[in-house]
């Protein structure tokens, strides 16, 4: 494995930290053993200093069972000092119960391995440069009182200076590895903790595609009416102004309904109930809207026949709102490729179902059938099946004997029982 110099600087720092959170519980332990043993002195017999780290492990470990937020305190110094990838590793507190005592694990492994480097730090390289000056000096000052070999005080010395602080950064670098590698399994987050962040995901997803349903929705059929009237204008404007004037008044229509709408999807998009100047935001259309849909397509020159059946009470407003966005997104499919042909629009209340049938030719009368290209189209229909797909429902669209048909079947349930918002 490559040895990087940058990355073991940064783990050696991340383990002389775990060092220096040790000391408060090796204190502790320290203060506490000689009232439980006699004799025992840590501080003053090198002896009784494992024993002591014996105990302070365990209070570490109990510090970590107790304090929660101790984990993304953690996963800070081990993103940051052991170049371990985020998205490996958990968010928040440790929040169940194995999360904490991973937690403790990992927290017990980091003082335990700081400790250890901490410990050679501070001890290693006093005595490598006592080795390293030992040619220049018969005794160097202290290296007699180590209680190393007299070999160790000849020739040999430099090397074995040199292998001393070889063998701090050997250490240092292979327990930054280890907590390197096990950093993502105790740290990193549980089964549960994944679970909710893909649900969040999921539904952070799920919101995107809603608004932009909204916003293809809402916006693409007024730009749709607003193109075809603006073309009649332009093509009459000089034989028939009155005709252009009512084309340019219908535009001004358009555009404002489109407007209103589009305050009502960036009221989702910002999750604001209220306006800014305290007003309640503007509702989402219904079916009771259609009509003035209707007759903003028919001014836009495209005739629209309008048919209904059935009693609409105990429609859940959900399905009112997707059902009226389904018709619009009809309506806005043969404006685009179909032009100004007759469009029938047929929605049925039954019992337990809403069925929306919306017909019309395939090409205005001289025109090639089939629908006309439009680059960056497609996701029309898309919607319209991700909308009736989430209400528990479906949607369909055919091309049969020139006549384009789309048909959609959403399930109704009464009011408040069980029909939950897309």
């Amino acid at each position: 494995m490559r040895l990087n110099p940058g990355a073991l600087v940064r783990r050696w720092v991340h383990l002389v930290l775990g060092g220096a959170l040790l000391m408060p519980f090796f204190l502790l332990a320290s203060a506490a053993l000689p009232l439980l043993v006699d004799g025992a002195d840590p501080l003053r017999r090198p002896l009784w200093q494992l024993p002591a780290l014996g105990c302070a492990l365990p209070l570490a470990a109990l510090a970590a069972l107790a304090f929660p937020l101790l984990r993304p305190l953690e996963v800070a110094a081990v993103r940051s000092l052991c170049g371990v990838p985020a998205e490996r590793l958990a968010e928040g507190p440790a929040g169940s119960r194995d999360a904490r005592r991973r937690t403790a694990l990992w927290f017990v492994a980091h003082l335990l391995a700081g400790g250890i480097v901490g410990g050679m730090t501070l001890a290693a390289p006093p005595a490598a440069v006592l080795l390293l000056l030992t040619p220049l000096t018969a005794d160097p000052p202290g290296l007699s009182s180590l209680g190393w070999p007299r070999a160790v005080h000849g020739p040999a010395a430099p090397l074995a200076g040199l292998a001393l602080l070889a063998l701090v950064l050997g250490t240092a670098w292979g327990a930054g590895a280890l907590l390197a590698r096990w950093a993502p399994a105790l740290l990193g987050p549980s089964p549960a903790e994944r679970l909710a962040a893909a649900e969040r995901r999921a539904a952070e997803l799920a919101a995107r595609n809603r608004l932009a349903r909204e916003l293809h929705d809402a916006v693409g059929h007024a730009l749709s009416a607003v193109t075809l009237q603006a073309g009649a204008a332009r093509r009459v404007l000089d034989a028939d102004p009155e005709f252009a004037r009512q084309a340019l008044a219908a535009i001004e229509d358009t555009t404002r309904a489109a407007v209103a709408e589009l305050d009502t999807v960036l009221g989702l998009l910002r999750e604001e109930r209220d306006g800014e100047d305290g007003a309640p935001a503007a509702p989402a259309p219904t079916l009771d809207d259609l009509d003035a849909l209707v007759d903003r397509t028919r001014a836009a020159g495209v005739p629209v026949t309008l048919e209904t059946a059935g009693h609409r009470t105990g429609l859940p407003p959900v399905v009112s709102r997707e059902a009226y966005r389904i018709v619009q997104e009809g309506l806005s499919n043969a404006l685009r490729h179909a032009g100004p042909v007759p469009v029938r629009v047929h929605i049925c209340w039954n019992e337990g179902e809403l069925a929306l049938t919306i017909e019309n030719p395939t090409a205005a009368a001289g025109e090639a059938p089939g629908p006309r290209p439009r680059p960056g189209g497609g996701r029309g229909l898309r919607g319209i099946a991700e909308r009736a797909r989430l209400l528990g429902g479906h949607a369909s669209a055919t091309a049969e004997h020139g006549v384009w048909r789309l048909t959609a079947r959403l399930p109704v349930a009464p009011a408040g029982t069980g029909t939950g918002s897309p």
